[in-house]
C-alpha cells in the first residue's frame, strides 16, 4: 500500500469534522445525489422494458441486468478502495463519472438485450468507483466521532435521489413511453455530476493521513490489499459479520429492484403505480438515514444492524403476503425503514474497525461483498420465482434476511468505542490482527 508521510495532512488547513469541512462535505453529498439518480432512472421501468420490448420471459433472464450490474459494481468497489488509498480519492470519482457518460445513450437506443446488459456493466463500474469515492471522502472529512452521521447524510442523498429519479422516470414512461424519454434525465445527471467533480471537489487523502497521525498508532504500511481482503472477509469478527449483512441487504435490494415491479404488474397495478411503489422503498430508506446514521453514533452500531435486518425481513414477508397497492406500500415502507437502520451503520462500523491507513481498501472489500448481493439476489429470486412463483421467492429471501441479522447478533461486537476512542486499541489487539499480514 502507499507509503504515508508522517507529516502528511498536519498543516493548519487540514481539520477533521463535518462542520469544519462543511462546504466540501455538502458538495460531496450533492454529487452523491446525482450518483444515486443514475441508478434510479432504471428502477421502475427496466423490468417492464425487458418484457415489453425485448421479450424476456424467464425471471432469471429478466433479472440478468441486476446480476451484471452487481458483479461489475462489486469488482469496481475492490479496485476503487485500493486505488483511492494509492493514488487519491478524486481521481476515482472522476473516473466513475467518465465511465457513466455513455450509459443513458445505450439505454435509449439499445437494439438488443445484450446492449442493455453492457450498459448495466458500465453503470455498475461507474457506481462502484463514484459511490465508493464519495463514501471514502466523507469518512476522511468527518473524522472518527461523527462517522455515523456522515454516512447517514451520504446514503440519504444517494437513495433519496434514487427514489425521486425512479418516480420521475416512471411518470415519464407512463406519459411518453419506455424509450427514449425517461433516460434523457440521465444525460443531465452525468453533466452535473462530472462538472461539479472536475471544477470544485478537492482531494481528501490528507485528512486520512492527519487522522492516522493523531491517533496513538503509527501509520501501518505492512497491510497489503490481499491481507485487508482476508481480514475484512473472514478473520475479523466484526468486519466479516458486517460484510455478510451487507451482502444480504443488497440481495434484498436486487429483489426489490428486479422482481417486485414484475410482481406488482402481475397483480394488475399500472406502470405509474409501480413507479410509486418503487419510490417508496428508497424514499423511506433515504429519509430514515438522516436519523439512523447519527443515532448509531450515540447508541452503537450492532443493535441497529440486527434490528434493521429483522425489520427488513418483516417488510419482505409483508410484500409476499398481500396483494393490494396499500399492502405493498406498507411492506415497502418497512423494508425501507429496516434498510435505513442498516446501511449507514454498516459503513460506520467498518470504519470504526479499519485503521485510516488501510480504511479505503477495507471499505472497498466490504462494498465488494455488499454489492455481490445483487448477483446472489438475481439468481436466488429468479430461480425460485421461475420454479415456485413470486410468493415463494419473496419468502425465501425474508428467511435469509432474518438469519443474517441473527448471525450479526451472535458474531459481532459493538464497534462504536473503537471509533470514539481510537487510542483504546490495545497492543495485544493490534498484534492479533497482524497475523494475516
Amino acid at each position: 500500500m502507499k507509503q504515508t508521510s508522517p507529516t502528511a495532512g498536519k498543516g493548519p488547513t487540514t481539520r477533521l469534522g463535518i462542520q469544519e469541512n462543511a462546504a466540501q462535505f455538502a458538495l460531496l453529498v450533492l454529487i452523491n445525489g446525482f450518483v444515486g439518480a443514475m441508478v434510479g432512472m432504471e428502477r421502475s421501468i427496466l423490468p417492464a422494458l425487458a418484457e415489453e420490448e425485448f421479450h424476456q420471459v424467464a425471471r432469471v433472464a429478466v433479472l440478468s441486468f441486476i446480476g451484471v450490474f452487481g458483479l461489475a459494481k462489486a469488482l469496481a468497489n475492490v479496485f476503487a478502495g485500493s486505488w483511492a488509498d494509492k493514488t487519491g480519492r478524486k481521481r476515482v470519482l472522476v473516473a466513475g463519472w467518465l465511465i457513466a457518460t455513455p450509459v443513458p445513450f445505450l439505454l435509449m437506443w439499445a437494439p438488443s438485450w445484450s446492449w442493455i446488459l453492457a450498459a448495466n456493466a458500465l453503470l455498475g463500474v461507474s457506481q462502484g468507483l463514484s459511490w465508493s469515492a464519495a463514501v471514502i471522502m466523507k469518512i476522511d472529512l468527518a473524522g472518527p466521532k461523527r462517522r455515523g452521521l456522515a454516512m447517514g447524510l451520504n446514503e440519504a442523498a444517494g437513495y433519496l435521489a434514487v427514489a425521486v429519479s425512479a418516480a420521475a422516470t416512471g411518470w415519464v414512461a407512463a406519459e411518453f413511453g419506455l424509450r427514449p424519454a425517461p433516460f434523457m434525465l440521465g444525460v443531465g445527471y452525468v453533466v452535473a455530476g462530472l462538472g461539479l467533480t472536475l471544477l470544485f471537489v478537492r482531494e481528501t487523502s490528507d485528512h486520512a493521513a492527519h487522522e492516522q497521525h493523531s491517533t496513538a498508532q503509527a501509520p501501518d504500511t505492512a497491510w497489503t490489499a490481499r491481507a485487508v481482503f482476508v481480514e475484512t472477509s473472514l478473520k475479523d469478527r466484526n468486519l466479516s459479520a458486517f460484510s455478510q449483512a451487507g451482502l444480504v441487504n443488497n440481495l434484498n435490494d436486487g429483489m426489490a429492484w428486479g422482481l417486485f415491479p414484475l410482481m406488482f404488474m402481475a397483480s394488475g397495478l399500472s406502470l405509474s403505480e409501480v413507479g410509486v411503489l418503487a419510490a417508496i422503498y428508497p424514499a423511506v430508506w433515504g429519509f430514515g438515514q438522516l436519523l439512523t446514521g447519527a443515532w448509531s453514533d450515540h447508541v452503537g452500531r450492532k443493535r441497529l444492524i440486527v434490528g434493521g435486518m429483522w425489520l427488513q425481513a418483516l417488510g419482505i414477508a409483508t410484500v409476499g403476503a398481500v396483494g393490494s397497492f396499500w399492502g405493498y406500500a406498507l411492506g415497502m415502507a418497512l423494508l425501507g425503514a429496516g434498510t435505513a437502520m442498516v446501511y449507514p451503520t454498516l459503513l460506520a462500523g467498518i470504519s470504526d474497525v479499519a485503521e485510516p491507513a488501510w480504511r479505503a481498501t477495507a471499505v472497498g472489500v466490504y462494498r465488494w461483498w455488499r454489492d455481490l448481493g445483487y448477483v446472489v439476489g438475481a439468481i436466488v429470486a429468479g430461480v425460485v420465482a421461475d420454479a415456485l412463483g413470486f410468493g415463494a421467492a419473496v419468502q425465501v429471501v425474508a428467511v435469509l434476511t432474518f438469519l443474517s441479522g441473527a448471525w450479526v447478533a451472535w458474531r459481532a461486537e459493538e464497534t462504536l468505542t473503537r471509533s470514539a476512542q481510537p487510542e483504546a486499541l490495545s497492543n495485544g489487539a493490534r498484534l492479533n490482527r497482524s497475523a494475516c499480514r
